[in-house]
């Protein structure tokens, strides 16, 4: 059985049942089973603050994952305890706006993204990158979220 929590440390408005449909739909999709982590919704004083003790850049992005299983040294008896994905709210609204799609689209696609870097994709190089956002349009398409 999986297990996530969202947590909305905002003052805005989100549709956590929604989520809930797109999260359960992409752990099905990638077959995973008993794995467990946490979607949080910040702010942009929040996530700037993230990015700065934690990556060393001091302004605000769109969303941090921060992956457990990147860490050898933690081990589970049982399933997988992925980790954290943190979202900036304002930088959502922002750039679905910049982009010219809806905000779902934007928040669907930052939540995918920062799962699939739980999960251990990665944008780095271009050949990871091409696979990564291949991945992240076929879930978002499959669920039905489309540009």
């Amino acid at each position: 059985m999986n297990r996530y929590e969202i947590f909305n440390e905002t003052d805005e408005e989100i549709d956590i049942e929604e989520i809930k449909k797109l999260v359960d739909y992409a752990l099905k999709y990638k077959n995973l089973e008993n794995v467990e982590f946490n979607i949080i919704f910040v702010d942009n004083e929040t996530i700037r603050n993230i990015n700065k003790e934690y990556r060393k850049i001091d302004k605000e992005t769109d969303v941090i994952s921060f992956a457990l299983e990147d860490n050898e040294d933690i081990k589970f008896e049982f399933g997988r305890l992925l980790g954290d994905i943190y979202i900036s709210i304002p930088k959502m609204k922002e750039q679905a706006k910049e982009y010219g799609h809806s905000q779902q689209r934007e928040l669907s696609f930052l939540i995918i993204h920062g799962l699939l870097h739980l999960l251990g994709y990665d944008h780095m190089a271009k050949e990871e990158e091409e696979v990564m956002f291949k991945e992240q349009e076929l879930i978002l398409d499959g669920y039905g979220i489309e540009k």
